[in-house]
């Protein structure tokens, strides 16, 4: 597989070399969880702390009251470069990344034109590498034009430097295509990441089947319609021995059937996402279309089901299924608004505030699925502050309460539900490859 270019949008002149002095260094991939100081050298993780004698030239940064972490990685997360520049592009994107502690990101492929082909692989790595701020990787297409009918080039879209294959919004609905598709996916040890909904069941749902869609006169989407793939999928994975993940879960029947098929060893995994954790359907009531996102939000039992997930390692990732829409876009009626919200810049205080403050997860179990969880399945050499490793950091402040204001966010959109929202705890420092890419002292361009 060709190389993944570093990103480039940071002057080659910053110093990759810093002395982190006094902070709480958890590393959930060794166990480490430890007052300390932290030394970066060329952008690698130093073996020892101690500054080269005499060297008065590394920059410092006190740590003391913070978190210091591995870089936090996003593995769904959606760019809409090539093709929806109105709504982000990949500088746009990985500036809120880096606001949101993020320093790798996975660029999903629902582009325009789809990244189906090498072509536009190329196109979308090059780029990053020329604009983005923090490192981002590319999945592929499952299906020419993820049209779920004829199979993408995997292969030739593996040696292009895909990571992981998804036709995201656009589940597979045929089942023969999917198991050729892991098939494949299995000669390269590629992860599928599939959003799981059948089409026929949910077929022109708009919110989650139940009280309130009955109250509100909106048509529903039931749970079996993510139920059902969730199911087909373990019995892919089992079939083909190839790994699947789950995206975005949101139904307690989902969350069991993962749970089981994981007791019996079968290679799958799932996420869960901030929005199906903080909100349920019952915020929908007073139809604002920021609310709308695929999967819907849904009823209290299956909110209670995800964190119980979250709680006994279910569910191994946490992301924020980033997708960012124009204005216009969401200032329609309900029915007629395009499916998700933003979300890189309000996810670790969204996950503080529900899971850490919510006594859910303690913040070594937190990181872990922001970390080392997503390097390991999308095997990356990230999510780890060892020696040797890249220096992707984040440093956080666990008492750092601060109101989300919409306008000032760095992404290109602002659909969120979150806006006005107080939460209690925010990155401070993104630093990756050695390189201090944003802080809240000195953000972009100050």
């Amino acid at each position: 597989m060709t190389p993944l270019p570093s990103s480039r949008s940071v002057s080659p002149d910053q110093p990759s070399s810093l002395f982190i002095r006094g902070g709480r260094i958890i590393d959930p991939a060794s166990g480490r969880d430890e007052v300390g100081d932290l030394l970066v050298i060329d952008g690698r993780i130093a073996e020892s702390t101690a500054v080269p004698e005499g060297d008065s030239t590394f920059p410092v940064i006190d740590a003391k009251g913070l978190i210091v972490s591995p870089g936090l990685i996003d593995m769904h997360v959606h760019l809409r470069e090539p093709g929806g520049g109105q709504k982000e592009t990949i500088a746009t994107g990985a500036r809120a990344a880096a606001a949101g502690g993020f320093t790798s990101i996975l660029a999903m492929p629902n582009t325009n034109p789809p990244a189906d082909g090498p072509n536009t692989i190329a196109l979308m790595r090059q780029r990053a590498h020329e604009t983005a701020c923090v490192n981002v990787f590319v999945s592929g297409c499952i299906t020419v034009g993820m049209k779920g009918e004829q199979l993408a080039p995997i292969g030739s879209l593996y040696k292009a430097g895909v990571i992981a294959i998804t036709d995201d919004g656009h589940c597979v609905q045929n089942n023969e295509v999917m198991r050729r598709a892991l098939d494949y996916a299995r000669m390269f040890d590629l992860l599928t990441l599939d959003h799981c909904q059948d089409y026929e069941l949910s077929a022109g749902g708009v919110m989650h089947e139940g009280y309130w869609s009955t109250v509100l006169g909106l048509p529903g989407w039931p749970r079996i319609a993510e139920d059902m793939i969730v199911a087909r999928n373990i019995l892919l994975s089992e079939l083909t021995g190839a790994r699947i993940h789950v995206q975005h879960l949101s139904s307690a029947h989902s969350v069991r059937l993962v749970r089981e098929a994981k007791s019996r060893n079968i290679k799958i995994s799932a996420e869960a996402m901030p929005h199906h954790i903080a909100l349920t359907d019952a915020s929908i009531e007073g139809y604002n279309t920021n609310f709308k996102m695929n999967p819907p939000l849904r009823e209290k039992s299956d909110q209670d089901a995800l964190l119980a997930g979250l709680a006994d390692d279910t569910i191994e990732i946490l992301a924020s299924d980033h997708a960012p829409h124009a204005s216009y876009e969401k200032e329609v009626e309900f029915a007629d608004a395009p499916f998700g919200i933003v979300g890189l810049e309000t996810e670790l205080g969204i996950f503080a505030k529900i899971l850490i403050e919510g006594h859910v997860l303690d913040w070594p179990q937190m990181l872990a699925k922001l970390t080392i969880n997503p390097a390991r399945l999308l095997k990356l050499d990230r999510g780890t502050l060892a020696p040797g490793a890249p220096a992707d950091i984040t440093l956080i402040d666990p008492k750092h309460p601060w109101k989300v204001d919409a306008a000032k966010f760095h992404s290109l959109s602002r659909n969120t539900p979150f806006n006005n929202w107080d939460l209690p705890a925010r990155a401070t420092h993104t630093i990756v490859d050695g390189r201090l890419v944003w802080s809240l002292e000195k953000q972009f361009g100050s």
